[in-house]
């Protein structure tokens, strides 16, 4: 059975496994599901359809699969999905996602949500993304699996941000970040790669040279921007970080793309 504190209000429709706690003056509504191991520390407000992953832990003053915070929600019947193994700690807020989007919103496994974090409604989010306190994003936005979001930064609507980034603290993101960018500044520009990550993940010497020389290439190199980055597509056979740049870049051409505040030079 599982274990809720006398003070917790819990719907009888909800699905809870055996073994999940439920703390004081908690909340749980109707759609929820909370699977094995699932921990509700105290003052927890769990609504809408929301599923909550294997031995995640939340803390108290979290409130998630709440509406989107969007004019064009009328109530319909959307999700909230949370993986397994994450830590979701206090005053953080997720919403359900929207018709319009994808109708879900998703946080990976092993994900970790530190205070005041805010996943707006329709983000997809991968695995081990890590967000500092108050990192927040808006509406639609997908972050890459290993992505490091500084404390209080802030990513627009519909932004894309690629696998194993590093977002700066007080950083504004509006534009794609390509996969191991790193991203500094009020006005997001890129400043090199995410090599502690890299070298975290298991890139070589080797590899991290290689990955560098691509980077430059394809911000610094001559010639158009479409040039460049036929040069780096070449190189995707010998390379797996070309490859996972330019798969990312294929996937939406019609996004602008974080660049290095220094600019690009470019051929008309």
């Amino acid at each position: 059975m599982p274990n809720i504190h006398p003070t917790a209000l819990v719907d009888q429709g909800a699905h809870l496994a055996d073994d999940v706690e439920v703390g004081p003056f908690c909340t749980v509504g109707p759609d929820v599901e909370l699977a094995q191991g699932v921990r509700l520390v105290s003052h927890v407000n769990v609504t809408g359809a929301t599923a909550i992953g294997a031995r995640s832990v939340v803390y108290p003053f979290a409130s998630l699969g709440t509406p989107p915070q969007s004019v064009h929600y009328k109530g319909e019947k959307t999700r909230l999905l949370i993986g397994e193994d994450c830590v979701i700690r206090e005053h953080v807020t997720a919403n359900i996602g929207t018709a319009g989007g994808r109708g879900q919103t998703v946080i990976g496994p092993r994900c970790m949500l530190m205070v005041g974090t805010h996943v707006g409604h329709d983000c997809l989010v991968g695995e081990s993304v890590v967000f500092a306190n108050n990192a927040t994003l808006a509406g639609h936005v997908s972050v890459g699996d290993f992505t490091f979001l500084g404390g209080l930064c802030a990513v627009h609507q519909f932004t894309r941000i690629g696998a194993q980034c590093m977002i700066s603290g007080l950083t504004g993101v509006r534009e794609d970040v390509i996969p191991f960018g790193n991203v500094l500044g009020q006005a997001g520009k890129l400043v090199g790669l995410n090599v502690i990550g890299m070298r975290r993940r298991g890139f070589t010497k080797t590899q991290l040279h290689e990955a560098r020389a691509v980077y430059r290439d394809l911000f610094f190199g001559g010639g158009t921007f479409d040039a460049r980055l036929e040069r780096v597509r070449a190189m995707t056979g010998q390379s797996d970080f070309a490859a996972q740049v330019v798969a990312f870049i294929d996937q939406n051409r019609s996004r602008s793309l974080c660049q290095p505040s220094r600019g690009v030079v470019q051929e008309d």
